[in-house]
């Protein structure tokens, strides 16, 4: 077996290491989730015998049962056997899940989902890694298709669904890579990518970091990963810009709003359904127009970073404006779901973030509609007591808002917060805001209130997309 040699909290540790070359049994604990899920579809291409466990069948895994993966369902320390030479875990594992234990107890070589990511990573020439606070799925998705305009054939790995790679996977036979890296648990430390990008800095994860200070010096130390003949493209607006580059050894580039960014955009317009067409400038010279198919003022500057990472690969500027073209998001960012009632247009987003919030409801203001309508469904207590005033002062900008039981992810209700609190501080502001406990009261609400070319957007990190989905049914 293959180890690497590491310091950790100032003692030396092992990490086991991936290699393609010479591919394994790699066994994962929640294979079923849709980052896991990819990773493993990577290991089974590569030709690596994989196995894996999930609390349910879905389809997901009856997909990588198909390609060969052996899946079993429920998480039992009779699923870890003498024939794994690595498990894969994330960090929704506890630690006293048998399973876990069971792996742990048999010495088996151990990876988080993170770790694994980067030492898939490590065996790519050309590795892209995209992280922020905000955008990385979208910015991930432009550089993607740009990439594959550019006949690069690369392998991707997004946090979201897209339509022109079938998911959220794709396996090329290059030396290119591309994958979204999240900050939260410092995760992207595992990663040592040729390019990094680094979108924006914010105050997020606060059950974990312990405020913004912390969070921008988690990227700073991200950006060190980045080897001397690499790159790190980097938001030079941003209040943490001097936080995140001090003392890099590798080349740095900067995108934003500033003419003083080596990329950066003029002549900003937008069309009756909120894309963009910018004005592409490089170093104060204008190049080319820019068109976009996503939403948003926010998403022109994630088009400069996805723009500088391609112009650093080799693509051409044609490539580059055909891939941009190509991208019309990914599910469940500004998503068109359908029409219902009288011309009333139903979107779903992801939206879970105050800026991420604001940057959406700036978008859904560039498009036609009557009133605009939010259902807007919290994710996770600490979050939102955090940003409880942030939430509302974005959320104010809306004509009615309709707040959802919170959803709780990894958290407990220790009643830190309440939606209807969020509701409140909505409508001090003189929005029509207000809290309904179930989904099935929202909808019937809606039915009964949603006029003639009314936008109706439902928006959160968790299952809120159901109440359009179900409202397009009826």
């Amino acid at each position: 077996m293959a180890f690497t040699s590491l310091f950790f909290k100032g003692r030396r540790t092992t990490m086991y290491t991936i290699d393609f070359n010479n591919p394994i049994r790699v066994h994962f604990i929640g294979i079923g989730g849709i980052s896991m899920s990819g990773l493993a579809e990577i290991l089974i291409k590569e030709g690596f015998k994989v196995t894996g466990s999930d609390m349910k069948a879905s389809e997901i895994t009856n997909e990588l049962s198909e390609m060969g993966a052996l899946i079993n369902i429920g998480q039992y320390a009779s699923n870890i056997n003498d024939n794994i030479d690595l498990v894969i875990y994330t960090a929704a594992i506890r630690q006293d899940n048998e399973e876990f234990q069971a792996a742990k107890n048999a010495g088996i070589p151990m990876l988080t989902r993170a770790q694994l990511l980067g030492q898939i990573m490590a065996n790519y020439k050309y590795s892209v890694a995209v992280s922020g606070t905000h955008g990385k799925t979208t910015t991930t998705s432009m550089l993607s298709l740009i990439m594959m305009e550019g006949d690069t054939d690369p392998t991707i790995s997004v946090g979201g669904m897209i339509d022109a790679i079938g998911g959220n996977i794709r396996v090329g036979s290059s030396e290119y890579f591309v994958t979204e890296a999240c900050e939260y648990t410092n995760s992207f430390h595992a990663f040592n990518p040729y390019i990094s990008l680094i979108l924006n800095v914010d105050a997020d994860h606060l059950d974990f970091f312990s405020g913004i200070e912390e969070i921008a010096e988690s990227f700073h130390t991200f950006a060190t990963k980045t080897p001397k003949e690499g790159l790190v493209i980097v938001n030079g607006d941003m209040k943490y810009y001097d936080t995140v580059v001090r003392d890099l050894s590798c080349r740095v580039l900067t995108f934003g709003e500033s003419e003083n960014n080596n990329y950066t955009a003029k002549n900003i317009t937008f069309d009756s359904f909120g894309h963009p067409t910018y004005t592409l400038v490089k170093d104060g010279v204008e190049i080319t127009e820019i068109k976009l198919k996503v939403f948003g003022r926010h998403n022109v500057y994630n088009s400069l970073a996805a723009i500088a990472a391609a112009e650093e690969l080799g693509i051409s500027m044609d490539a580059i404006k055909a891939g941009l073209l190509a991208c019309v998001g990914a599910k469940r960012r500004f998503q068109y779901k359908g029409t219902i009632l009288d011309n009333v247009k139903v979107m779903d987003d992801y939206a879970h973030h105050p800026t991420e919030i604001a940057a959406t409801i700036s978008a859904a203001k560039m498009t036609d509609y009557n009133e605009l309508w939010v259902v807007f469904q919290p994710h996770t207590y600490t979050r939102t007591y955090a940003l409880l005033n942030d939430f509302a002062a974005a959320l104010k900008e809306c004509d009615h808002v309709i707040v959802a039981d919170i959803y709780a992810a990894r958290e407990k209700d220790t009643g830190l917060v309440s939606s209807s609190e969020l509701a409140d501080k909505i409508a001090a502001y003189g929005t029509d805001a207000f809290y309904l406990p179930t989904f099935v009261d929202i909808e019937n609400y809606l039915l009964k209130n949603l006029k003639k070319n009314d936008l109706l957007i439902t928006m959160g990190a968790g299952n809120v997309d159901s109440i359009g989905n179900d409202l397009i049914k009826k």
